[in-house]
């Protein structure tokens, strides 16, 4: 497996990269500020934190499990290979938020903003994150993988799929007590709807190639399986 993945990086461009690895960053940041506004983060970390209540683990590694098992499904539902860029977008960002909570970055974002201002500032942050991760053609969310199968596999709408999906992990995330609020309803409403426009904008005034919608034209059955 460590063979595979040092081959598929060797094909991919630096500046794909640094889209996907910024993404990451961004989106732990905002989801940080869905910690800090204590209004509830998006239905995935709902999970994940409740979990690392029980298993008293960082939420990077409780990530990497809910990913990993995750994986497991689409892969015995897809009877294929487990794709990798699902897991490592979910154990990055769940490693990257661990490193906000031990240098205490609340210390920091809860002086400059007040709690629904926080809510906001992790929205847009969240939302444009997914339209770098996207764009960069390498990663892509481990729900939303799932997600594309129930589409696939049972001729639903994705929002339905999505929604399913979404109200599975809060429930279960909050059943094992992760935060639950207006949050978590403002992300599913909104982070969703602004990732095209933060797509158009990227490629009409930053000039950002976008390599996902490429690989998915180009016929890359590989990547494309990559791509929202």
């Amino acid at each position: 497996m460590i063979r595979d993945v040092v081959k598929d990086l060797t094909v991919l461009g630096k500046r794909q990269v640094v889209l996907y690895l910024l993404g990451c960053v961004i989106f732990s940041l905002g989801a940080k500020c869905f910690i800090d506004s204590h209004l509830g983060v998006d239905p995935l970390d709902v999970q994940i934190l409740g979990l690392s209540q029980h298993l008293h683990l960082t939420i990077g590694l409780t990530s990497g499990i809910v990913a990993i098992s995750f994986l497991a499904v689409w892969s015995v539902w897809n009877r294929r290979l487990p794709l990798l860029s699902p897991f490592l977008t979910t154990f990055i960002c769940g490693n990257l938020i661990d490193l906000w909570i031990l240098i205490r970055l609340e210390q920091v974002t809860q002086k400059l903003f007040a709690p629904v201002a926080l809510l906001i500032v992790g929205l847009i942050l969240c939302a444009y994150a997914s339209s770098l991760i996207i764009m960069s053609g390498i990663g892509i969310r481990i729900m939303d993988l799932i997600a594309i199968t129930m589409v696939t596999k049972w001729k639903w709408p994705f929002f339905a799929a999505k929604l399913v999906l979404e109200i599975y992990l809060c429930g279960s995330g909050w059943l094992l007590g992760g935060p639950v609020g207006v949050g978590t309803i403002a992300f599913i409403a909104l982070v969703g709807t602004l990732i095209q426009p933060f797509m158009a904008v990227n490629v009409r005034l930053l000039s950002i190639p976008n390599y996902g919608l490429a690989a998915a034209r180009s016929g890359n059955a590989r990547t494309a399986n990559q791509v929202v």
